[in-house]
């Protein structure tokens, strides 16, 4: 009899340990069953997402309106059918960014998951740095672009120009050998200097940052909120299948990479309707293809090519500098991968970029780690 009023004394202590925790825990966290009914849920929660004390026993599927998350139900179902942990960065509907984290809760001598932990991390400040920082870096490099092109232009004249000093008769002029000489090699270290830099730069920001795991819709939503102001105007519906999700890659790369694919087609939407674009993702011969279609203007097969060069637009009508393509198919050699376009005027394209599963697999694990 002692022992079982020991046993009950144990589990009065334990709840309320777990009763105290709930109360002064800042983190929202929500308790569903293995039938999908609300059990539990922490204070915060009901400052964040509106719950209320009576949503207790309810079915979450009633109550997912006020976490602002459509797709939590089918989220939770999928963690208590495979007991895998989901962890998905999220936008609710006032803007705010969380990192939700779904585990589930294992009933250890039946081996089955009874339901599942659901806890929301804000990450509002750090989604908006991350965009912040993509805007500098597109800037500064967009910088030393134009810098290299609209200065080495006037630069080449300049050398013509001294090329053509140099016919010039010199009799009477004894100090001009010498003062053209200073000019030629003064000209000769301003190119160095435009080329030093533009070469140094490029590899630094954009070839140096490291490879990490990342989740492909994570990077889809970022370009989706970044895009929001063009996504409104012009009433683009953004849809996406994904196949596979994970690959090892640059996240500022493939941020950038996807950013321009679906900004063009936005840019290039056909007057007479509504803007439409699929981002799918599917694996093929140990490949990562990210397909971007769209319902746009088309591209004449003749300038399939051309499309990529820098600097080169399709008319007048879309604003732009013609260096979006530019960019991808940059980033796309620089991991040996290939991108493909299929399109047909009036119908709208099809954008394909083929991005190394395999390889980068092993890049990233034979790289030494530099915090030993």
């Amino acid at each position: 009899m002692q022992d079982k009023n020991e046993q009950i004394s144990t589990l009065i202590e334990l709840n309320n340990e777990l009763e105290n925790y709930f109360r002064n825990t800042i983190i929202p966290q929500l308790f569903v069953d293995a039938h999908l009914i609300l059990r539990k849920f922490t204070p915060p929660t009901m400052r964040q997402f509106k719950l209320a004390l009576t949503d207790v026993g309810r079915p979450i599927a009633d109550i997912r309106e006020n976490l602002r998350f459509p797709a939590i139900v089918d989220n939770i179902q999928h963690v208590i059918d495979t007991g895998e942990i989901l962890e998905k960065e999220i936008q609710t509907t006032d803007m705010r960014w969380y990192q939700m984290n779904i585990i589930p809760y294992v009933l250890v001598k039946e081996k089955k998951t009874n339901g599942v932990i659901i806890t929301f991390v804000e990450i509002t400040m750090r989604i908006k740095d991350l965009k912040e920082q993509e805007k500098l870096i597109a800037e500064h490099e967009m910088l030393l672009d134009t810098i290299s092109h609209d200065i080495k232009s006037p630069l080449t004249a300049l050398n013509l120009t001294i090329q053509m000093l140099k016919k010039i008769p010199e009799k009477g002029r004894e100090m001009f050998p010498t003062l053209l000489a200073n000019v030629e090699s003064s000209l000769v270290n301003m190119q160095q200097i435009i080329n030093d830099l533009t070469r140094s730069r490029w590899q630094q920001h954009r070839y140096q940052a490291l490879e990490e795991l990342l989740n492909i819709e994570h990077i889809i939503e970022d370009v989706r909120m970044t895009l929001a102001p063009q996504i409104q105007e012009s009433k683009a519906i953004i849809k996406s299948n994904v196949e596979i999700s994970e690959i090892v890659f640059i996240r500022r790369k493939l941020r950038s990479l996807l950013y321009n694919l679906v900004n063009n087609a936005i840019k290039y939407a056909s007057a007479d309707r509504r803007p439409e674009v699929l981002i799918k993702t599917e694996e093929e011969n140990g490949f990562m293809i990210i397909s971007i279609v769209d319902n746009g203007v088309g591209i004449p097969r003749e300038h399939f090519k051309r499309i990529f060069g820098k600097y080169e637009r399709l008319g007048d009508s879309a604003e732009g500098n013609g260096i979006g393509l530019y960019l991808v198919k940059e980033i796309v050699n620089s991991v040996e991968g290939k991108i493909a376009v299929e399109s047909e005027v009036g119908k709208g394209s099809i954008f394909k970029v083929y991005l190394k599963i395999e390889d980068a697999q092993s890049n990233i694990a034979a790289r030494p780690n530099l915090a030993e």
